[in-house]
């Protein structure tokens, strides 16, 4: 093990993991917790109202803890921000106003030494990508061949990058964004990047209909995705993960109504923030919530995947969880530390040492 603690900035991580080994190890640490060996701790947040320039804004403070026995670490994801929800034309938007400041300690499980430190933007978009392609696998239908997107930003990008991986068989992407600009330029991007025949289109619907995989990826706080839209057999993926305080949602109630499966990352996390977009159906009586699955059991085989070709399945990417970061980041340090990237610190600033059997009195 290395004696300094490695920094690595959202620029000196850029592309260091692929897209393909994020979802292996995800998975891996998935089954850990479908195991009941990978422990977290439910995403906290912390928000505390502010005023600036005529608009209602918030401090916002993130705090995601959990530990991944099979790989060796645990980790902790810290970010502050400050956030605001203004009108646009079509609904409201959830924006962060200004610098952001967000990171990812990484633990060694058996030495409690810190590995290193690595800026949360640098996986952000990735572990939140390879969770729904590990969902997919289990899910979405096995020669699907239409994609639809609803967004056409980073998260959106890794989102297509993602379920391509696992569903190679996808040949055609369409995305619809608000902005013709965004939509068009997301189409160019992705079709040159991943060699798939990517289509920007003018609507909502016309995105979802005919996709056999849907998924929306936005910084809407209102219903993009209507569940009348949906067609048999379709596997439907949010990765919006709203809360009591900013209400957000992408999809209405009839998605969940209409789904024959409903899987989460964290069902404890449903009834921690009375996240809207599950919290609203189980009230209405559309699904309960011991029938909700958590990606977890997908990867042991104790929740049921896909088992009929006309079944609309939903994945609920609905909270950040630690196994991501320690899994995703673990992996980022060894190989910005193979490259020489990055920068190092002393461990001596970030460990205390004891010495003759000393122990921390209570």
């Amino acid at each position: 093990m290395a004696d300094t603690v490695l920094v690595l900035t959202t620029n000196d991580a850029a592309g260091l993991l692929s897209m393909g080994e994020a979802v292996a190890l995800t998975e891996e640490a998935f089954r850990d917790f479908g195991r009941n060996r990978a422990q977290v701790l439910p995403r906290r947040r912390l928000t505390l109202p502010q005023e600036g320039d005529g608009e209602r804004r918030w401090f916002w403070m993130n705090v995601i803890p959990g530990a991944v026995p099979c790989h060796g670490v645990a980790a902790i994801r810290l970010d502050a921000a400050q956030t605001a929800f203004p009108l646009h034309g079509d609904g409201r938007r959830q924006v962060f106003r200004g610098d952001v400041s967000g990171f990812v300690l990484v633990w060694d499980l058996a030495t409690r030494a810190l590995l290193g430190i690595v800026h949360d933007h640098a996986v952000s978009a990735l572990r939140v990508g390879a969770t729904s392609a590990v969902a997919a696998k289990y899910l979405a239908p096995e020669h699907a061949e239409t994609l639809g997107v609803i967004g056409a930003g980073k998260q959106a990008e890794a989102q297509v990058e993602a379920l391509c991986s696992v569903r190679p068989s996808i040949r055609r992407v369409k995305v619809y964004s608000p902005t013709p600009s965004s939509r068009a330029r997301f189409a160019d991007t992705i079709g040159a990047r991943l060699n798939v025949n990517t289509t920007a289109v003018e609507s909502a619907e016309n995105c979802v209909r005919g996709a056999q995989v849907v998924v929306t990826a936005t910084n809407s706080s209102d219903p993009v995705l209507l569940g009348r839209w949906l067609e048999a057999g379709s596997h439907v993926i949010g990765i919006v993960s709203g809360s009591r305080f900013d209400m957000r949602r992408e999809h209405d109630d009839e998605v969940i109504r209409r789904s024959d499966l409903v899987v989460v990352n964290l069902r404890e996390q449903i009834t921690l923030d009375e996240q809207p977009e599950l919290i609203s159906p189980i009230r209405k009586g559309y699904i309960a919530m011991d029938s909700i699955y958590e990606v977890g059991e997908l990867c042991i085989g104790k929740a049921p995947g896909r088992t009929g070709a006309s079944q609309i399945t939903t994945h609920n990417n609905n909270t950040g969880m630690g196994i991501q970061f320690a899994s995703l980041c673990k992996r980022v340090i060894e190989l910005g530390r193979a490259r020489g990237l990055g920068t190092e610190l002393p461990m001596e600033l970030f460990i205390s040492r004891r010495s003759g059997g000393e122990v921390q009195s209570p």
